[in-house]
């Protein structure tokens, strides 16, 4: 983005940061270090973030700061990876509501995506543990990249085109994506499939954005399987976070909206478009389903630093929790519409 574009904006504008919320206090202090780290690189212009759910401020009170500085036009970027259910129905109800309400006039940006940028970001996370593990050749090494999964086939797809393009760019030997709940398969199982392709070398890169509970559990599961086949090297490579990348990123997606080209991808939409098996989800209604959890920022007291899961291991030595957990999880989903794979033996229920 040239800098010349956002510094002769009038001071009318702001930008919007949106992100999920996570009770793991490292990953709302990642969240909350990326947004201050596009301010410095866009002075001129006020940057703030909010959260769908478990974390303050949420993106109601992020719009209230925003326009208590007497902006009338908002930038709103959803920092998420790929465009799924929060992307297409969550935020965009929320900002609709929010300036139905207010007048305030917000535009709505693109997910981060695909890009070149989002692409090295990958690849130097995944050089980090090229270089720090055993001495193997590209060639037989087998990458296998998890994405978040979602009900959404096209936000799944964008994963598996992220491990093809590692593939071809690094010359592994092999490349398979899994995925840490929703859709199959599931990291476990997908793993202990992959382990019969004979590779000694597996690097296992969480496509995550920031620290949380999934990526505890993506390092669990693998080390898991790894204890049963003590013969093959897996190695953890680390998660996007706030690399430069992904910010070069979040500024070329505010200029989209600056020139007019914040278009998304409708064609394989499963809301716009009759997509192969989920034909029954077009035109369904646009509508939020985090209203009960906005802001309850119930923040992990055990994990400081990384998710260590050991909240998990906790929950789990206490039925009655369990049974909260469980009811309350059946609640944040009873609106959506269900999963037309919810009973594929390799998925897609959460792991734990």
């Amino acid at each position: 983005m040239t800098s010349d574009l956002l510094d002769n904006q009038d001071n009318s504008l702001g930008i919007l940061i949106c992100g999920h919320g996570s009770r793991n206090r490292l990953a709302i202090d990642e969240f909350a270090n990326l947004a201050s780290s596009l301010k410095k690189k866009i002075p001129s212009v006020p940057v703030e973030y909010g959260y769908l759910e478990f974390a303050r401020p949420i993106i109601t009170e992020a719009l209230d700061c925003l326009k208590a500085q007497s902006i009338r036009r908002v930038i709103a970027i959803p920092a998420m990876l790929f465009a799924a259910g929060h992307v297409k129905n969550d935020i965009p109800s929320l900002l609709n509501s929010y300036a139905t309400e207010t007048g305030l006039n917000i535009e709505y940006g693109r997910e981060l995506g695909i890009n070149n940028s989002m692409i090295g970001a990958a690849g130097a996370r995944v050089k980090e543990a090229i270089d720090r593990s055993t001495c193997f050749r590209n060639s037989e090494t087998l990458l296998v990249v998890v994405g978040r999964g979602s009900s959404d086939p096209d936000a799944n797809a964008n994963v598996a085109k992220i491990t093809r393009i590692l593939v071809e760019s690094f010359g592994f030997g092999w490349g398979e994506t899994v995925y840490s709940g929703v859709t199959f398969p599931l990291v476990e199982p997908g793993l202990r499939h992959l382990v019969r392709l004979g590779f000694k070398k597996i690097i296992v890169f969480p496509y995550f954005l920031f620290s949380g509970v999934l990526v505890s559990r993506i390092r669990k599961h693998t080390d898991k399987v790894a204890a049963d086949f003590p013969d093959i090297d897996f190695v953890h490579a680390p998660y996007l976070g706030g690399h430069d990348l992904v910010l070069e990123t979040l500024k070329e997606r505010i200029e989209e909206v600056l020139v007019g080209n914040n278009s998304m991808n409708c064609s394989l939409c499963k809301y716009r478009s009759s997509l192969l098996g989920f034909e029954d989800e077009v035109s369904l209604p646009q509508e939020s389903h985090h209203h009960h959890v906005e802001g309850l920022s119930e923040s992990c007291q055990l994990c400081e630093s990384e998710c260590t899961g050991a909240c998990e291991s906790a929950q789990m030595n206490s039925n009655r929790k369990a049974a909260h957990e469980k009811s309350k999880h059946s609640h944040v989903h009873a609106h959506h519409h269900p999963y037309p794979n919810a009973d594929h033996p390799l998925g897609p229920t959460s792991i734990h």
